[in-house]
């Protein structure tokens, strides 16, 4: 199974195109927020299932502010972040995972990519496809793929 993991584009879908192309086919799309009243648009281009969650952008959507769900096996919890301070630290964003018996935690927020494997929890954030605020400030995404015995793999890409 192949999954692109992005966040933050903030009504700027170009970068999610070449990333959606470049990547495709696809069995599953998560979009972590601030979609800015385009959830339409992107499920319409993704091509495949997709979980989405409202950011703080998100005003007035129907979006949820958090959802769980399976991928095999495994439980994943997504948010947008801001709601844990993820500005500041992922300490209450692992420990709400955890007290909900995730082992995958998704979050955006900070348009910064970060990944962390620990024995119990991969974290993730794909940072922003839209607009990077990392060192080099290359749009960014994640590539999870889980093989036929359930081992998750991440990968942090990057548009050029």
């Amino acid at each position: 199974m192949r999954i692109l993991i992005v966040s933050d584009t903030h009504k700027a879908h170009g970068n999610l195109e070449r990333a959606l192309e470049k990547e495709g086919p696809l069995d599953m799309l998560i979009h972590l927020g601030d979609v800015e009243g385009k959830a339409d648009y992107i499920e319409a281009v993704a091509g495949c299932p997709v979980h989405m969650v409202s950011g703080n952008n998100d005003f007035f959507s129907d979006l949820p502010w958090e959802e769980e769900f399976f991928i095999g096996d495994h439980h994943v919890f997504i948010t947008h972040g801001h709601g844990y301070f993820v500005g500041m630290n992922e300490d209450r964003l692992k420990a709400e995972a955890r007290g909900r018996g995730a082992d995958i935690v998704m979050y955006g927020h900070t348009h910064m990519p970060a990944l962390t494997v620990e024995p119990d929890l991969i974290t993730l954030n794909p940072g922003s496809i839209s607009y990077p605020r990392q060192k080099g400030r290359k749009p960014s995404y994640i590539l999870m793929e889980v093989d036929q015995d359930g081992k998750v793999s991440c990968e942090i890409r990057y548009l050029g």
